[in-house]
C-alpha cells in the first residue's frame, strides 16, 4: 500500500462525502457555500488524479492494484458529481447518460482488449473530453449565473459530450482493428465455454 494507491483511494473515499455535500437539501445561502465546498472537494480529488500518477512513475511505484484502481476511481468520481448535477437540475439526464455510458464501452472494450495482452492506449480527443468535463462539473457546481459560469458549464458539458462521443468511435475503431483478428482467430464461444 504505497502512496499512489492511497492517493487512488483517496479519491474514491471523497465520491460519497461529494454526493452528501452536493445533493443535501438546506437553505440557499448555505447551499452557496455547500456548492463552494463541492467543487473544491472535487478538484482536489481531481489533483489526486495526476499527483498519483506522477508519484508511482517517479518513485516507480507501479502496481497492478494502482493500475486496477485508477481508472475506476476516476469514472466513479466523474459519475457521481455528474448524476448529482442531475438531480440538483443543472445537467441534462440524456447527456450524463452518454458520457456515463461511454467511460463503460471504453472500459469494456479496454477489459476485453487486455485479455488478449493488448493495451489500447489513451488518445488526446479522450484527455480532452476529461478536461471538458472538469470544466463543466466545476462551473456547474458553482451555478453562479451572474458571472455566466452556468452558462459557461453547460457549453463545456456540451464540448464534453461531442467529445466523449467521437472519442468513443475512435476507441471502438482501434479496438476493432487491433482485436478483431484475434478474436476470429479464436473462434466461437460454445455453451460450456460460457458456463466455465
Amino acid at each position: 500500500m504505497n502512496t499512489p494507491t492511497k492517493l487512488t483511494l483517496a479519491r474514491i473515499f471523497v465520491v460519497p462525502v461529494l454526493i452528501v455535500v452536493l445533493l443535501t437539501e438546506v437553505r440557499s445561502d448555505v447551499r452557496t457555500w455547500l456548492d463552494y465546498v463541492g467543487v473544491l472537494l472535487f478538484l482536489a480529488a481531481v489533483a489526486t488524479d495526476g499527483l498519483d500518477g506522477y508519484l508511482a512513475r517517479r518513485r516507480n511505484q507501479v502496481t497492478t492494484l494502482g493500475i486496477l484502481l485508477d481508472p475506476i476511481a476516476d469514472k466513479l468520481l466523474t459519475s457521481a458529481a455528474l448524476i448529482s448535477l442531475v438531480e440538483m437540475e443543472r445537467a441534462p439526464a440524456w447527456v450524463v447518460c452518454v458520457i456515463i455510458g461511454r467511460e463503460f464501452a471504453v472500459q469494456g472494450l479496454r477489459s476485453i482488449a487486455a485479455t488478449r495482452n493488448v493495451v489500447i492506449a489513451a488518445e488526446t480527443l479522450g484527455k480532452w473530453k476529461m478536461v471538458a468535463q472538469i470544466v463543466a462539473i466545476s462551473l456547474l457546481i458553482l451555478n453562479v449565473k451572474v458571472l455566466k459560469a452556468y452558462f459557461i458549464g453547460q457549453l463545456a458539458l456540451g464540448v464534453a459530450t461531442i467529445l466523449a462521443i467521437v472519442s468513443g468511435i475512435s476507441y471502438f475503431l482501434s479496438f476493432w482493428s487491433v482485436v478483431s483478428p484475434d478474436l476470429d482467430a479464436i473462434g466461437p464461444v460454445t455453451q460450456q465455454q460460457e458456463l466455465e
